[in-house]
């Protein structure tokens, strides 16, 4: 099942990503809070919000995953490719509306020039995003293949 293994892929990718950016950048670096427009409490609360969903986001990605697993229907080509592009498009989705658009929150405050972060930011989640459709595209390609009796 190579689009369901593909979206639990992308599942678990978002919530991996929101983790990492969490942990990391909410609390370890403490650069921002998610939302950074009202007191500390707030955003701390809106941390533990994020949290809570990126915690329910691999959980469920876990069971998804380990049910495709045991019926022997997951497609690991899809669901790193899936993972990929949840991870990357998380981190851009984050970065052009929770930053800019919406402005719930910074990458980082207390720095002149932002622009060098936010294009890391973007950048980054764009490298995710190209990674995953390399690694989508073979995964389509192998399996093309194998259809055809060349694998």
């Amino acid at each position: 099942m190579p689009r369901r293994s593909a979206w639990v892929g992308a599942l678990l990718g978002v919530g991996m990503m929101a983790a990492i950016d969490e942990i990391v950048f909410h609390q370890i670096l403490a650069w921002h809070h998610f939302y950074d427009r009202s007191t500390p409490q707030v955003g701390l609360m809106s941390d533990g919000l994020l949290h809570a969903a990126e915690l329910v986001m691999l959980v469920a990605g876990i069971f998804l995953l380990t049910d495709l697993a045991r019926s022997g229907r997951l497609a690991a080509g899809h669901t790193w490719a899936g993972f990929l592009l949840g991870a990357g498009g998380f981190q851009v989705f984050d970065g052009v509306v929770n930053h800019k658009v919406l402005r719930l929150h910074q990458v980082r405050y207390d720095v002149e020039n932002l622009m060098p972060y936010d294009l890391a930011w973007v950048g980054a989640g764009l490298l995710v995003i190209a990674v995953g459709l390399l690694v989508l595209w073979r995964a389509q390609r192998g399996r093309r293949s194998v259809a055809e009796g060349r694998g």
